[in-house]
Formats: structure tokens, sequence, C-alpha cells
């Protein structure tokens, strides 16, 4: 005979397989969740949603235009804090063509933002940026990466263009000329 299942112990209120679902808010689809198991528990501390199969979100304008992908291996949703946590071979693409690729990422629903603590790389259609801390809003516009290296262009860094090559020389008018050289003859007084 098997023991009883006891209050403390971990069983989930819902499995589910071969899940592809959409989500709507106030009548409008938002998003589109497909993954192989979907479980939620409510008896683990927190409390949680668990994707341990790999998911892939889809979430769409009022027009239902793709806004974004994110594709990862395991996904975990803590609905008490609105705190996504996404883990293994982390994907996400927007409709504006950055990139962005990872081995962990957190969503806050809180604070509106996003965040790794591990190596990322960000790719957009004009840089390539690398790093070991990431950081930007929902829709990963304006983003943040420490630790950092990367591809980008001049422009980028000053905002108008190469400064070096505009600029004039200021050293030129403070320097004195240049000496000429000239020989010195050697003359014998008696």
């Amino acid at each position: 005979m098997a023991p009883a299942v006891n209050p403390q112990d971990s069983v989930p209120v819902m499995v589910s397989y071969g899940v592809n679902t959409l989500i709507s808010d106030s009548g409008v689809i938002k998003y589109r969740i497909v993954t192989e198991r979907y479980e939620i528990n409510q008896a683990k501390r927190p409390p949680r949603w668990t994707f341990d199969k790999g998911v892939f979100l889809e979430e769409f304008d009022e027009n239902f235009h793709v806004q974004l992908y994110i594709q990862c291996d395991t996904a975990y949703y803590y609905d008490q804090q609105r705190l996504w946590e996404l883990r293994g071979r982390v994907r996400v693409r927007t409709k504006d063509g950055l990139r962005f690729y990872s081995e962990e990422l957190y969503r806050d629903e809180n604070r509106h933002e996003l965040y790794s603590n591990k190596f990322s790389r960000l790719i957009t259609p004009d840089r390539e940026l690398q790093g070991n801390y990431f950081r930007s809003d929902e829709r990963m516009t304006k983003y943040y990466v420490s630790n950092s290296k990367g591809s980008f262009d001049r422009t980028d860094i000053a905002g108008t263009g190469d400064t070096l090559s505009s600029a004039p020389d200021t050293m030129k008018a403070i320097l004195r000329p240049s000496a000429i050289p000239q020989r010195r003859y050697n003359v014998i007084q008696p």
C-alpha cells in the first residue's frame, strides 16, 4: 500500500500535454503559448507554473501581427510574484529585427522589465552586443548590457560622427613654428 498524500506534498493542480493556447485581453487575442507539457502547482513554495519540455510564446498586436516571440527549453511562471524565469537556449526576436540569445532571462511583470545575469548576446540591424548582464524594458527598445563587448558604428558613440576627422587641430595654433636647421661655422679668433 502506498503512503498517504499529505498537504505538504507537491501535487500539481493541473498537468496538460500538447498545449497550443491563445490568451486574450478584453476580447483581443494577445498571446499564444505552445508547449509539450504544462503544469500548475500551488503546493510548491513559491507556487509556480512549469513548462519543463520547452515553451514557445508569441505576442500579437491588435491586428494579430506578431510583435515578438520567445522560445526556451524550460520556463517557470511564479504567479504570485508575476515573474517569468526562462532557462536553457533562450531566444527572443522582435518585430524590429532585434534578436536576443542567452541561457537565462527573467521577465518581471510588476516592474515591466527583462533581465539576465548570464552571458547574453543582443543583435540589432545596426550592431551586436555581448555581455554578462542584461537589462531592458518589456519592448526591448531601451536596454543596458554591462561587462560588454561588441561592434557598432562610430556614430553610435559620439552621436554626430567621427569628431577626430572634423575637429580642427588646436595644437597647431599653440606651437611655435619649427626651427630650420642651419650650419654653424667655427670662427677662430686670434
